[in-house]
């Protein structure tokens, strides 16, 4: 029924219908209003609302987005708002991760293996015996580089009488500076440049401190290494720094260990003196036949000299042996061949293990590139006081001498004669 408030108004024109009611707009809904959960939990009202209305399809699409944000102009203020979390540092990758494992493990075995070798090493020193060989009082002034004497003696310590006939060296043990020299050498170390060993032919005639003239080696037997020395520094003018002594025993039981010293011999080798009879050619050395080798003179035209010469070709071969990887480098190797030698060799008091280790890879050195002669000869038939010696070439004798004390190559000859 039409409102009586409403007004009416009433058409005039011809042909009018009569009073026309205005149309009734339809009734304007409330508009809801969006709200965004804001990330602290609570809600944010949006700002001024847009008077654009919605759009037509928006409004008649039911379920519309209830979510939509209306156009609005500046926004108001926001509520409480979290701090900013801090960003969370990368994770290391699991590959970083492994290979630091790997690496700490590696490290851990390098660790273990040099322990190893360092208690083989030192096992086998504790056994060599430390003898009083440097003098004291008057003596050369040191010179450049370093200067050792090394001796191969005839004693048997460490060796049972069984063993000694055995090696043919006979049965009782000698030695404690009573035995004899059969070889006597002086290993030059130089500051910079390659070692020099050289070679002292047991019989060369010198003077002996205290006893007049004589051949070198009875020195040994007189006063035992530290007249040995003494007569070294007198007749040859360098200072020796250290002493180191093998025996038969020693030698023998080096060379077993490393399983035997390959040599190239020149000529066969029949001395029955020395226990051996060797063909001519290449072969590994057992220690039985390595100690009657280095001993032979009576089966060589030039005795002592050639004996002398073999002991250094010798001695270099062994050390080279010695020092490679698989004897060097393994523990268990390292203390076997420590231990058979360290039963027949002595050093002087001074010297300690790292010396020791230097002086075995100088040795190794004369094999490869270093210098091996011996003291220039002038006579090796030299008679003299009922005895057959060998007289030294003196001026060329003090010229090596000489170059050795100032560190420069050597001028003598590989072989004396």
């Amino acid at each position: 029924m039409p409102d009586d408030d409403e007004p009416i108004t009433i058409d005039t024109r011809k042909g009018g219908s009569g009073p026309v009611r205005p149309r009734r707009q339809p009734a304007q809904e409330p508009q809801e209003i969006p709200v965004r959960a804001d990330r602290s939990g609570g809600a944010r009202l949006p700002g001024p609302r847009s008077t654009a209305p919605h759009s037509a399809a928006s409004a008649a699409q039911p379920g519309g987005d209830s979510t939509r944000m209306m156009p609005a102009g500046p926004r108001g203020p926001r509520g409480p708002q979290r701090p900013a979390r801090p960003a969370r540092p990368a994770r290391p990758r699991r590959r970083k991760r492994t290979w630091l494992r790997v690496l700490i493990v590696i490290v851990l075995i390098i660790a273990l293996w040099i322990g190893l070798l360092v208690w083989a090493g030192l096992s086998a020193w504790g056994k060599v015996t430390k003898v009083d060989a440097l003098p004291s009082g008057n003596r050369p002034a040191g010179g450049k580089g370093t200067n050792v004497l090394l001796v191969g003696s005839d004693s048997r310590a460490g060796l049972t009488s069984a063993q000694g006939r055995a090696l043919g060296t006979g049965g009782s043990s000698v030695g404690g500076g009573t035995g004899r020299t059969d070889s006597i050498m002086v290993l030059h170390m130089p500051d910079s440049g390659k070692p020099t060993l050289v070679s002292f032919p047991r019989d060369s005639w010198v003077s002996i401190p205290g006893h007049g003239q004589g051949k070198i080696n009875s020195a040994f037997t007189i006063g035992g290494p530290k007249l040995l020395v003494q007569t070294i520094e007198q007749a040859s003018g360098l200072r020796m720094d250290n002493y180191m002594e093998i025996g038969f025993g020693g030698f023998a039981g080096v060379v077993d260990s490393v399983g035997g010293v390959r040599m190239c011999l020149k000529q066969d080798v029949n001395d029955k003196d020395a226990h051996i009879n060797l063909k001519k050619g290449c072969q590994v050395l057992d220690g039985k036949n390595a100690l009657g080798y280095v001993r032979s003179r009576h089966a060589f035209a030039t005795g002592d000299l050639a004996r002398a010469e073999h002991q250094r070709e010798f001695l270099g071969a062994l050390m080279k042996k010695i020092a490679s990887p698989s004897n060097l480098l393994l523990p268990w190797k390292l203390k076997s061949i420590g231990s058979a030698g360290a039963k027949g060799v002595a050093v002087d008091k001074g010297m300690s293990p790292i010396q020791a280790l230097k002086i075995m890879w100088a040795l190794k050195g004369i094999s490869n590139g270093g210098v091996s002669v011996q003291v220039p000869i002038a006579n090796p038939n030299y008679f003299v006081a009922g005895q057959s010696a060998v007289l030294w070439d003196k001026t060329r004798a003090l010229q090596l001498f000489d170059d050795l004390n100032n560190d420069r190559p050597v001028t003598a000859p590989t072989t004396g004669s």
